[in-house]
């Protein structure tokens, strides 16, 4: 149901539309019931859905990935920029250490690692943009 105010010659309504089918309109105008037929159909419009992807796992293994596995890859959770790297090729890392930080949608995200291990490869450089599910690091033991 929409409400409007409507301002007419100096005179105010208040107009809520309760219904439109084709070209039938059903309508209340200050607080009297109206039907009302126009001379063309009226096409609502629909408020768009949100939808927002399957979340990408930061695994290459998916669930067969046991806590506390020391192989495997951190993917990027969404699209957006690195900002900044805390870790080099060599470092150990642990379950929860924040590796990387990424900037999507004008936000810092914080990315920890999920697996322990010896980070063996960054596939990306401070400044690098990302798509979501994209390789930063690869964690090895």
């Amino acid at each position: 149901m929409k409400k409007y105010k409507l301002t007419i010659n100096g005179n105010d309504y208040a107009v809520e539309i309760n219904s439109v089918e084709e070209q039938h309109v059903e309508l209340v105008v200050n607080g009297t019931p109206y039907s009302v037929v126009v001379d063309r159909e009226v096409k609502q419009t629909k408020t768009p859905k949100l939808m927002r992807s399957v979340a990408v796992p930061s695994t290459d293994q998916g669930a067969a990935v046991k806590v506390g596995a020391k192989t495997g890859q951190i993917k990027a959770p969404l699209p957006g920029t690195v900002l900044d790297i805390f870790v080099k090729q060599g470092d150990r890392v642990s379950i929860g250490q924040k590796v990387l930080m990424l900037e999507a949608m004008k936000m810092e995200n914080n990315i920890e690692s999920d697996k322990a291990g010896v980070v063996t490869e960054l596939k990306v450089s401070k400044g690098s943009s990302v798509m979501e599910g994209d390789v930063l690091i690869i964690i090895g033991e």
